[in-house]
């Protein structure tokens, strides 16, 4: 028997009536249930609706944690305002925390002002003492205040012991894999690093989630093979443009690219937008003076800004002033490597 599109579209809209009325189904039982009828994209955009039209308060908590996940901002956005008009407290304050991690992800306050509100919050909440722990690790991540994440990772993992919901420890893992890979990255364990990012790439739909991770990795093996590189940065790329997401497959283009192409002189046919990044190429040609005319155009605001003059002018004390800001300023014992090697190349 054939079913028309329309008469499966009403079946899938009945499934999901009957399911969001369900107070006792939590979100993993509707996603089993699901799952045996629709294959997973469609299961996804009914999880996504089903979010949004349930009545039970607890699903309506741990939903916002799937909309953040699945990078449907817009969505979160009105399950937030849903659930900070509930009659329940704890949905209220989770309305909260959610709204916190919108308006950071959305850069819509300065770091300072969301720490504030972070520290101000209390909670007796596990789930909730977690999601504020995951705000703080993206404002110091985001900061390049690397050497504030380690008790922080670790506090979390302590944690996620008291929280008893397996569908939202699945998530909070996946949250907690992709800030190791950047703490080990960061501590120049480089294998481990790996290991947690290809774990997440296994377990996430979300797209913006696995271009981050695509290009954490590609940067992970400049120090060992440009052609492992230049693949992550390709699927990164290959992603952003399936979906759509222009700003973010430009700076791959202007900036990923060309400093991976530069840093292994691999810069036939690379260009770039970027000031810093063009000196870079100019760099790897050996075209030391063009790079120092570009580099005196920019403020030299940054580690790898010090690594690029030090390196147009050949100067050991700039490299080591890079070297120096990579460790006390980032604790980027990683990226202080570039630096550090090109001082041993000056040396030998």
């Amino acid at each position: 028997m054939h079913y028309s599109k329309a008469t499966q579209k009403s079946e899938k809209s009945d499934l999901l009536i009957n399911l969001s009325n369900n107070d006792e189904l939590t979100l993993e039982q509707v996603m089993l249930v699901l799952e045996k009828e629709h294959d997973e994209q469609t299961v996804e955009q009914l999880i996504r609706k089903f979010c949004l039209e349930t009545t039970s308060d607890n699903t309506q908590k741990k939903g916002m944690e799937y909309l953040y996940m699945n990078g449907y901002y817009d969505d979160l956005q009105q399950s937030i305002i849903k659930n900070k008009s509930s009659k329940n407290p704890s949905n209220q304050k989770w309305a909260e925390v959610y709204q916190l991690t919108l308006d950071r992800k959305q850069r819509r306050y300065s770091d300072q002002e969301i720490l504030r509100h972070v520290n101000a919050m209390k909670t007796d909440e596990p789930e909730l003492k977690c999601l504020l722990e995951f705000i703080k690790v993206t404002v110091y991540y985001g900061r390049g205040e690397y050497g504030k994440l380690g008790n922080i990772l670790e506090k979390q993992q302590y944690l996620f012991e008291k929280i008893n919901d397996h569908f939202l420890l699945e998530f909070f893992h996946d949250r907690l894999y992709h800030n190791l890979f950047v703490y080990f990255l960061v501590r120049n364990e480089v294998i481990m690093a790996r290991k947690y990012a290809f774990r997440v790439l296994t377990r996430t739909t979300n797209s913006k989630t696995k271009i981050s991770l695509h290009i954490n990795l590609a940067l992970s093996y400049m120090y060992d093979t440009y052609y492992q590189g230049m693949y992550h940065l390709n699927e990164a790329l290959k992603i952003a443009k399936k979906d759509d997401l222009n700003r973010i497959a430009n700076i791959i283009v202007q900036n990923n690219i060309p400093f991976l192409s530069a840093h292994f002189k691999k810069v036939e046919n690379i260009t770039s937008t970027d000031k810093s990044e063009q000196a870079h190429i100019e760099i790897a040609k050996g075209n030391y003076f063009k790079a120092r005319a570009i580099l005196k155009e920019i403020e030299i605001d940054s580690p790898f800004k010090m690594y690029y003059l030090g390196m147009a002018k050949q100067d050991k004390s700039l490299l080591l002033q890079s070297y120096n800001n990579f460790i006390e300023k980032r604790s980027d014992y990683f990226f202080s490597r570039l630096p550090l090697n090109a001082l041993q190349k000056m040396s030998d």
